[in-house]
């Protein structure tokens, strides 16, 4: 029998593509966690969220899924002061520390959810929202039994093309090549995105190095960035 798309769907569901490791966090991280976790992080619901209420303004929106520590993604914000940045991980350290970058840089365009990035896509980001999503070296899973882990995977890929924005963009960065490659064909087979370079993009310069990048690199892995945008709609 033939497999559909809906089956694929199904298949996906409940799968997530992040496992908890049992993490030590810091004092540091664990006293930032506990004083600014109120103040920064939005508790997940099962609705939709008005951005122009968490911001307190209309600037364009840039979502960070799995920010690991968080040093990339304060930068960047820190850097793009007309530029709102919302971060997901579910790993309590780095959402610490980030809770820590924030206050330590007097940031104020910055949020953070603590939770399962799909399901925060699927029941509180608006359609047609997004400026840009930012996937720094997720988990490439190579193993071919957990390949279904893998984020950047139709029909994942459709949940962001819907919740990008005309000519919002996909940013991708991994060192595992066969993961980039895979990531370029499922985005290329996405209905509504197209690519912005042919092939592998070259590196952006305004992206700061992750902490992971920097181990990578130090280890002669090499980098693969890939860079999708929503096509655009007619008004």
């Amino acid at each position: 029998m033939e497999k559909t798309e809906e089956d694929s769907t199904n298949r996906l569901r409940g799968v997530h593509t992040y496992v908890l490791r049992a993490g030590r966090m810091t004092e540091a991280q664990k006293r930032d966690y506990s004083i600014h976790q109120a103040r920064w992080c939005l508790p997940f619901q099962e609705g939709i969220l008005n951005f122009t209420d968490v911001f307190e303004n209309t600037s364009p929106l840039t979502i960070e899924i799995g920010f690991g520590m968080g040093k990339a993604t304060a930068i960047i914000a820190e850097e793009n002061p007309d530029k709102n940045y919302l971060g997901i991980e579910v790993h309590k350290a780095g959402v610490g520390r980030l809770l820590g970058e924030i206050e330590k840089r007097n940031l104020t365009n910055v949020r953070i959810i603590e939770y399962d990035a799909l399901e925060v896509l699927e029941y509180m980001i608006p359609e047609n929202s997004v400026g840009a999503f930012h996937i720094f070296f997720p988990d490439p899973w190579p193993k071919k039994r957990h390949h279904k882990r893998r984020l950047v995977q139709r029909p994942r890929t459709d949940l962001f093309a819907g919740k990008l924005a005309s000519e919002g963009y996909i940013y991708i960065v991994t060192d595992w090549e066969p993961y980039g490659e895979e990531s370029y064909f499922e985005l290329t087979a996405t209905p509504g995105l197209e690519t912005m370079y042919e092939g592998f993009a070259p590196h952006q310069v305004w992206r700061p190095e992750t902490r992971f990048e920097e181990k990578g690199l130090k280890a002669n892995h090499e980098i693969f960035e890939i860079m999708f945008r929503k096509k655009k709609t007619e008004a």
